[in-house]
């Protein structure tokens, strides 16, 4: 079976194929965790605590003696999956916003005000008031951390929809009678492909450094569950003697994200036409 051109392009930059075969690697520990997890992440041992990584723990243990490479996968399905949906639902939220926007004249101008106050704000704060706000859980951690990225997707949708709304397929469709809906639907969001893509890669990355960054702050996720945020945030106190528990943690959290970065650049360069050339 011959590889599809688009990804053979993508993969010829060695960067960006070192970065999809580590974020492969990662997303399998994450999803077979009960497989690759060698002991419950849950599973406290007082007498281990806090024992440097060796043959019965690969990464050692924490201050109450559950393994830390059991609690990094595990915890990666809860981190990933954290990031994929605040991705998913900002590129959904944000693309429904900016096509709107951008579509429509009269909507233009109160939606955008809406979206230039929310960005006025630095996400990490604003995602701090709206978990206050809503309390800590998943679910509002993932609620917040949407609000606060959907205007990024929505400026950039909006700016693709102004510039496609005046090209000659969409006024010759006008000029035979197609609906708006179906403007929309055919010619316009297929053409918005390729920019909400590039935003969805970078956003996955953005959420994954926020749900952290929120853990670490104490107003992300509850501690009970194992994400790489909570385990950075839960061991802080105890990396002067243990430093892996701080320092795994951290790697999965630093590796997943540049990873998610350098694919995300490599997208971008594939889908523009002006960067294109330099991937052949």
């Amino acid at each position: 079976m011959k590889m599809p051109l688009a990804l053979k392009q993508l993969v010829r930059r060695r960067i960006v194929l070192v970065a999809m075969i580590v974020l492969t690697l990662i997303s399998v520990l994450a999803l077979g965790a009960e497989a690759f997890g060698r002991f419950d992440p849950n599973d406290t041992a007082i007498m281990e605590r806090l024992r440097g990584p060796g043959a019965a723990h690969w990464l050692g243990t924490d201050e109450l003696g559950r393994d830390v490479y059991a609690r990094i996968v595990h915890g990666g399905r809860y981190s990933l999956m954290i990031a994929a949906s605040t991705a998913l639902g900002a590129v959904l939220m944000g693309t429904l916003l900016g096509l709107v926007a951008g579509f429509f004249k009269r909507l233009d101008g109160p939606l955008m005000r809406l979206v230039d106050a929310m960005m006025s704000f630095p996400d990490i704060l604003l995602a701090i008031a709206l978990v206050a706000i809503l309390g800590p859980s998943m679910f509002n951690v993932v609620l917040a951390l949407v609000l606060v990225y959907t205007p990024r997707v929505a400026r950039v949708v909006r700016a693709s929809t102004l510039v496609l709304r005046e090209l000659l397929f969409v006024e010759a469709a006008r000029a035979v009678g197609v609906g708006t809906g179906r403007i929309l639907w055919r010619h316009i969001l297929p053409n918005l492909l390729s920019p909400v893509l590039v935003q969805l890669s970078f956003i996955f990355a953005y959420a994954i450094l926020a749900e952290a960054g929120l853990s670490f702050l104490g107003v992300g996720v509850p501690p009970d569950i194992p994400t790489w945020g909570t385990m950075v945030a839960g061991s802080q106190s105890y990396a002067h003697q243990a430093f892996w528990v701080v320092l795994f943690p951290g790697l999965a959290i630093i590796f997943t994200a540049l990873s998610l970065q350098l694919v995300g650049d490599g997208v971008r360069d594939l889908l523009d036409p002006k960067l294109k050339k330099s991937m052949r």
